[in-house]
């Protein structure tokens, strides 16, 4: 017991009265102090935040919500826009890789057998069909749909080149009966195997996709694959967190209330264009040969009733503003995807210049961010290490080669200003050729190879064009030669 409350306490034994005072005080200043997000009452009795690790709060919802993003995928036309917007932005068409050496020889001979395995969907994709850029994509449209996605490396002898890259949805990790504590002191979680330093030793993966049909009987056949030999790929929004969650994980209930509010309002629009008029005869009398009453409408129709009959109908309840409502939750649903509502909808009607370019431009530092920390880190990283292992089972040795990674371009909002000020900044110095190079999209030696050989090929047929800067300037004038000739002078 603290002195504060054993004095409080000796207080409202002798006088009650003050003792409740200096409570009521007491009271008061521990609310003033408080976080308002922290505080109780009528607002947040419901709000309910257990204090979980990452991996204990995702196990339970890992399941449903990769079926429901993929159901949404399937069915929902704009989460289905929000992972190709994803995918063709932070992949494009592919990572180029361009193999550095100190040894000239090396570099040109791995460059070549890089070039040679990634072109060939036979030679790196376990399935025989997609070259590593297609495998790029699908990896990264896994990611984002199912939260993760794995790679298996796999070993041919028998191929030109050894290594094949098997990619693999998360479903395949037998992560509901692979759960405990291990004999050597480690433990298994969610169908990770992690030894005593809580390090990554193994997986646990069903043989077959367990929701395949054709291998339902086989479905709880595991195996045990080193963890050396599984790359995971996911974005880690948690320290400690060792599954991914679906990108669109914020935004699924959002998705599906949109769908049965757009169905509510396209039924609403239905309903209004079944407009049927009624012809109502109170003179004439009923002979019985009027036909009956229509129990369906139709758009257009007319209605005889007999006489002494009439219809009402019941208003059907207005569905709202559509135009403002959807605006309002594609902007949600955008956010939660971590995009501009004008790459999700291709709408543009209240979009100016400025503030198109400040969504592009946050827009493409998550695309830097993603790049950057989930393609070429946890992917193309590791792969390029299993490339250089595969080499020295072919019998070359890689040495001290390393790969540089030129992710795809992008295009430009305004390309006359913003080439225009990379090339100042190349002038100035603040940028190097080869980065502005490889800004574009384009592997910088390359580029500089090609460019070589164009001049030497326009020297040779003795052309001066004008966007040769050799011969030409900016402004369209020659060149004059940094030493002038001198004149000759005529012979004593």
């Amino acid at each position: 017991m603290s002195e504060a409350n054993a004095l409080d306490n000796v207080i409202s034994f002798f006088n009650p009265s003050a003792g409740a005072k200096r409570a009521r005080a007491r009271l008061a200043l521990e609310q003033a102090r408080r976080y308002e997000g922290a505080a109780g009452g009528r607002r947040n009795e419901n709000w309910q935040t257990p204090s979980t690790s990452a991996d204990a709060a995702l196990g339970p919802s890992l399941e449903r919500l990769r079926n429901r993003s993929r159901d949404l995928t399937r069915n929902n036309p704009f989460a289905a826009r929000a992972i190709q917007v994803l995918v063709n932005n932070t992949v494009g068409g592919g990572v180029l890789g361009q193999v550095k050496s100190r040894s000239r020889s090396r570099e040109q001979r791995f460059n070549q057998a890089w070039e040679n395995w990634a072109r060939n969907p036979s030679l790196c994709d376990y399935d025989g069909r997609a070259d590593f850029w297609g495998l790029q994509a699908l990896v990264f449209r896994t990611v984002v749909e199912a939260g993760e996605c794995l790679i298996r490396k796999r070993i041919d002898p028998r191929s030109d080149f050894p290594l094949k890259l098997q990619v693999l949805e998360p479903d395949f990790i037998d992560d509901a009966t692979k759960d405990g504590l291990t004999d050597d002191g480690g433990y298994i979680r969610q169908g990770i195997e992690y030894n005593a330093n809580d390090e990554r030793v193994a997986y646990h993966l069903h043989r077959q996709h367990p929701g395949d049909r054709v291998t339902a009987l086989h479905k709880y056949e595991t195996v045990r694959v080193p963890a050396d030999e599984i790359i995971a790929v996911f974005r880690r929004d948690r320290p400690g967190q060792g599954r991914g969650v679906p990108w669109g994980a914020a935004v699924i209930s959002r998705l599906r209330d949109f769908d049965d509010f757009s169905d509510a309002q396209l039924l609403k629009q239905k309903i209004s264009a079944c407009f049927t008029g009624f012809v109502i005869d109170s003179e004439s009398q009923d002979t019985g040969g009027t036909p009956p009453l229509a129990e369906s409408l139709e758009p257009g129709s007319i209605e005889i009733l007999p006489a002494g009959k009439d219809v009402r109908f019941a208003s059907p309840p207005s569905v709202g503003e559509f135009d403002q409502f959807s605006r309002a939750m594609l902007l949600q649903i955008a956010a939660g995807y971590g995009i501009t509502y004008e790459a999700l909808t291709s709408d543009l009607s209240n979009a100016n210049y400025s503030a198109a370019r400040m969504g592009h431009l946050e827009f493409s530092r998550n695309i830097d961010c993603w790049q950057k920390q989930i393609l070429i880190s946890q992917m193309l990283g590791p792969v390029w290490g299993w490339f250089k292992q595969a080499a020295e089972i072919v019998g070359d040795d890689p040495g001290d080669v390393r790969m540089q990674w030129t992710p795809a371009r992008r295009e430009l909002i305004d390309p006359q200003k913003e080439v225009g000020a990379i090339i100042e900044a190349v002038r100035g110095g603040l940028m190097s050729l080869s980065e502005a190079i490889r800004r574009s999209g384009y592997e910088p030696g390359e580029v500089m190879a090609e460019i070589a050989r164009d001049a030497a090929m326009l020297d040779e047929l003795g052309l001066i064009l004008d966007t040769d800067p050799r011969n030409v300037t900016a402004a369209g004038m020659l060149q004059m030669d940094s030493e002038p000739q001198q004149e000759a002078q005529p012979n004593d």
